[in-house]
């Protein structure tokens, strides 16, 4: 797709949709180009020829000859209007397909927060109702203008009188058309109704895809999404293109009722002229004005406003490829650098954060996780927990400080490293729209057998589930329905426990759980901290009475460091909120607790 800037980099994108419409299919556009002139040359020789077929009736002569003249130029008209039209139609589907794939690879691989700010939902609109518009324009513009003024030349040239009875039979005419019409709707409705149910499954795994925009990125597959979505819009081109076969019957049935009123009008004006009611000068100007200059006034009428549809969603498109990528804020040159051993897995200086509100979520936050254990972030909502999992992921840029993950500033360390040395389970548990396998070995650099996919999910307590599942690790996972809350939990766990990374971020892993799937899973992230680091966000105090560090938040400070027993004794916000979690008598427990 042909732009001023390059791709990735935010600045002025301005697309050359007629450029990419052309460039490299110019043989295409050639005999467009061939057929519109013939399709045009025909329609004005039409009149000539009734012209001609008049005189041979005044003069009582044959009118064999001039009635298959007539056939053959209007059959001509015909046939050249539907290939030129077809063709540009296979055109202007390649151009809305490259368009949405690229706002899909575009849209993977921008920023979070830039995707929050434009809506999921309307950037999901550019595939839907923009595209369709663009797609609209395509043939207005190359075709369908350039007819209509070539049509309105030559039938200026020759523009006649007119006669009020003669319109009155053309309308009786057109009749024919109209029926002729309604068939070709019908059949096109059945194609439109395909080409709704295929995109509406696009938007479907689009806006799923969106949503799940945090764990694609953390496991690293823009790519390959990127590759499933460009699939779907393939299969939605090859709809659409079965579609615009009927679509280009539509202006040669229209051309094909102006005939039938012309055969009308020839039958009812004869009647006039023996009469002396219509002269013939009167009479060829009529056809002329009617059937040269009508319908490609109301041609171009109608294409202006579509045009005008199409140039808005352009500059919507435009709006859109504007916004930077996060390729863009890779620092240019930077290596693949080692995890350092020796350094803590995350290390935040004096870090202040937030999402462009006016009070940060982070304000001057300094604390360090070491390298093997678990910690634990606590406080009370809004505290600032998730935004240090998000700094960590690089989800989000810090206003100031620095954030050091595996010893190296993550403003400087490429992204698809980083997020390879980390398995990331969001607030929501997030799943993609597709089956349990693909859902469970998304970032995996080797593929997995069901045995190791079924290990996992056993630690989770999931396995059995999964197993009366219709399709067993096939089974297609729908947004919204299909799992439980603690269901989709327990299989986001899994997929981050098949992850070898060093590094493990849970947000509130255990929200969703009962009791004993809570029990089972603090004894899973006690073993893998034996090895790695995890940093766990929680609510609940009982999942982090066991961890080796707590870091205590509030209104986005550092309130407290330091065990579970420290904490209750030397910092009140943490023995609160133990005192309203678990009551009384874990704080009698502690020696010299406040009571």
């Amino acid at each position: 797709m042909s732009e001023s800037s390059v791709p990735g980099t935010p600045g002025e994108v301005r697309l050359r949709l007629g450029r990419d419409l052309v460039n490299g299919r110019w043989g295409t556009c050639v005999l467009i180009g061939v057929l519109m002139l013939v399709s045009v040359a025909a329609t004005l020789a039409l009149p000539l020829v009734v012209t001609a077929m008049i005189e041979a009736v005044q003069r009582n002569e044959s009118l064999t000859g001039v009635g298959v003249v007539m056939v053959a130029v209007g059959l001509g008209a015909a046939v050249a209007g539907a290939l030129s039209t077809n063709l540009l139609c296979r055109l202007g589907e390649g151009l809305v397909a490259r368009l949405r794939t690229r706002v899909v690879e575009h849209a993977l691989r921008m920023r979070p927060g830039d995707v929050r700010a434009e809506g999921s939902g309307n950037i999901a609109g550019r595939l839907g109702a923009d595209a369709m518009q663009i797609r609209a324009a395509t043939d207005i513009v190359p075709l369908q203008l350039p007819m209509a003024v070539l049509t309105l030349t030559g039938t200026l040239v020759m523009m006649g009188l007119l006669d009020w009875v003669l319109l009155l039979v053309t309308i009786s005419g057109f009749s024919v058309a109209v029926i002729l019409v309604i068939g070709v709707i019908a059949m096109l409705r059945l194609r439109y109704r395909a080409m709704q149910e295929r995109l509406g499954a696009l938007m479907h795994r689009f806006v799923g895809t969106l949503e799940a925009l945090t764990v694609i990125k953390s496991t690293r597959s823009e790519a390959w999404q990127s590759a499933r979505l460009a699939s779907d819009v393939e299969e939605l081109r090859r709809v659409a293109v079965s579609g615009a076969r009927y679509e280009s019957l539509m202006v040669p049935v229209i051309n094909l009722g102006q005939q039938v009123a012309l055969l009308t009008v020839l039958i009812s004006g004869g009647a006039r002229l023996a009469s002396d009611a219509l002269s013939l000068p009167h009479f060829v100007g009529f056809l002329l004005y009617l059937f040269q200059l009508t319908a490609p006034l109301v041609m171009a009428a109608s294409g202006l406003s579509t045009v005008q549809a199409g140039m808005t969603a352009k500059g919507r498109f435009e709006d859109l490829l504007r916004r930077p990528t996060e390729a863009a804020e890779t620092l240019a040159g930077t290596d693949r650098p080692a995890p350092a051993a020796t350094e803590p897995v995350v290390r935040l200086d004096r870090v202040t954060a937030g999402y462009g509100s006016a009070s940060p979520a982070l304000r001057d936050v300094s604390f360090q996780v070491p390298a093997v254990g678990l910690t634990a972030l606590v406080g009370p909502s809004g505290s600032g927990k998730t935004t240090v999992l998000r700094l960590a992921e690089r989800l989000l840029t810090a206003e100031s400080g620095a954030v050091r993950v595996f010893g190296h500033d993550v403003r400087g360390t490429d992204l698809d490293d980083l997020r390879s040395r980390i398995a990331y389970v969001d607030q929501d548990s997030t799943l993609l729209p597709d089956t349990v396998r693909t859902n469970l070995r998304l970032g995996l650099a080797e593929p997995r057998t069901d045995a190791e996919l079924f290990a996992a999910l056993a630690k989770v307590g999931m396995a059995a589930d999964v197993r009366d599942m219709p399709e067993g690790l096939d089974t297609e996972l729908l947004v919204g329905r299909g799992l439980s809350g603690g269901q989709c939990q327990r299989l986001a766990l899994a997929r981050a426990l098949l992850s070898e990374a060093p590094l493990l971020l849970l947000d509130e892993p255990t929200s969703a759980l009962d009791a004993a799937n809570e029990h089972r899973l603090r004894a899973v992230i006690a073993d893998i901290a034996r090895e790695r680091a995890v940093l766990v966000v929680a609510h609940r105090l009982s999942t982090v009475r066991e961890a080796d560090h707590v870091i205590v938040l509030d209104g986005g400070r550092v309130r407290g460091e330091g065990s579970h027993a420290e904490l209750l004794a030397g910092c009140d916000l943490y023995a609160e909120l133990v005192r309203l979690q678990l009551g009384e008598r874990e704080l009698a427990g502690v020696n010299g607790a406040p009571k």
